[in-house]
């Protein structure tokens, strides 16, 4: 049946009582959409093969995932090659014959590379999760066979394994990457478009309390973890940073050493979650440790809290029992530093300006560029004189 197609009638199409639909597409010659019963529609080009004059049909992809403007491109792409003599369908069988250059893990290198690296503040993680949770899986797979059910049995398989919030992580990692090969015309669609986020992510309320801080602060600098990793995780519970923005720090950030009072870390945008330039004042006990601070892998810190759950002793201590009932993460260092700013009178404003989280408001957004960097010393001074206090009281 040839009709004059349009996203708001494909959309409103029912499903046939049986078998399934097919629809010409009247302004695109050989474009053909299909509905089953089942309701899955898709799209594909049928034409008259070169040479033996077969009709043909080469498949193009999923609606809406495919959508109509994109199937047309393709289908005037296809009409091009076959007036020239090329054969779709041969041209696809062939290419599933290439299939070694096809393997997924020659797409997330080209990914990495291609798309990643050059926008990504993140690709260095992408790299990680790849290599130690995807490609395992899929790494020797022809990225073109891999369906939705697969991502889905990929996903599930980690939420199983007790990671919830990694699983949803590596959804969206996947689907970018299969995003990337569509933009990159090495697929007709995306497995994963539209796919809901099948990992149930709770929000974190974790924070620590005295003798839990007490606890942190000695155990963090025992074996087996390194100095540099403890004095990392010491340095972000002062200033509430995130644990990958003390991870990647590097010496050039800090500034004024030498001046207690003019004493500073210079977060660049580049590696600041919201891309906005981060300056943390440093008191006396930061400052400290700023000197001491070599530059460390923000996930040796996880690995670190980890293992000193593991390694705690002394369960009849109620600080040994809570961490090991609730092992927190280094993000809850953070939770804790913003949880107690409250309690020591910090204004709202500056607790957000401390936590680099900046107000949408087109005034502050746009006009207010007051530093306020003697409001946040003060409110750091008030942070380490409470930290003092839980340290040196009686465990």
């Amino acid at each position: 049946m040839l009709k004059a197609l349009t996203d708001t009638y494909l959309r409103s199409l029912k499903p046939p009582a049986s078998g399934r639909t097919e629809l010409a597409d009247q302004s695109c010659p050989g474009l053909e959409f299909r509905i089953t019963k089942a309701g899955a529609r898709s799209w594909s080009y049928r034409y008259r093969a070169p040479v033996s004059g077969k009709l043909s049909r080469v498949t193009i992809g999923p609606y809406p995932e495919v959508t109509l403007a994109e199937a047309r491109e393709r289908a005037n792409d296809y009409r091009k090659g076959v007036s020239q003599g090329e054969h779709p369908s041969e041209a696809k069988r062939r290419a599933r014959r290439e299939a070694p250059g096809r393997t997924f893990k020659v797409l997330a290198d080209r990914y990495l590379e291609e798309y990643a690296r050059r926008n990504k503040r993140s690709a260095d993680a992408d790299e990680r999760n790849l290599k130690l949770h995807i490609l395992p899986r899929w790494g020797e797979r022809d990225y073109a066979e891999i369906r939705r059910r697969d991502a889905i049995e990929l996903i599930e398989a980690i939420i199983a394994d007790g990671k919830p919030v990694l699983a949803n992580r590596l959804q969206s990692l996947v689907s970018v990457v299969f995003s990337f090969a569509v933009d990159s015309d090495l697929l007709d669609a995306n497995p994963c478009s539209r796919l809901k986020k099948r990992g149930e992510e709770g929000i974190g309320d974790r924070v620590l309390n005295d003798p839990e801080i007490r606890l942190f602060w000695r155990r963090v600098m025992e074996s087996p973890l390194a100095p540099e990793t403890g004095l990392g995780l010491r340095f972000a519970l002062l200033t509430g940073a995130r644990p990958g923005e003390v991870g990647g720090v590097n010496r050039k950030e800090f500034e004024h050493l030498d001046h207690p009072a003019r004493a500073l870390w210079n977060i660049p945008g580049e590696r600041t979650k919201n891309g906005r330039p981060h300056i943390v004042p440093l008191e006396p006990m930061a400052l400290e440790i700023a000197k001491q601070l070599v530059s460390v892998a923000s996930h040796s810190y996880s690995t670190a809290m980890r293992r000193m759950a593991e390694r705690m002793t002394g369960a009849d201590h109620p600080a040994v029992k809570s961490w090991k009932a609730d092992p927190p993460t280094p993000h809850d260092l953070r939770r804790t530093f913003r949880t107690r700013l409250p309690q020591l009178g910090v204004a709202a404003d500056i607790r957000d300006r401390l936590m680099n989280h900046i107000s949408g408001d087109v005034g502050t957004k746009h006009y207010d560029r007051y530093s306020y960097l003697s409001e946040k010393r003060a409110a750091l001074a008030l942070w380490e004189g409470s930290l003092r206090t839980i340290l040196e009281a009686q465990p």
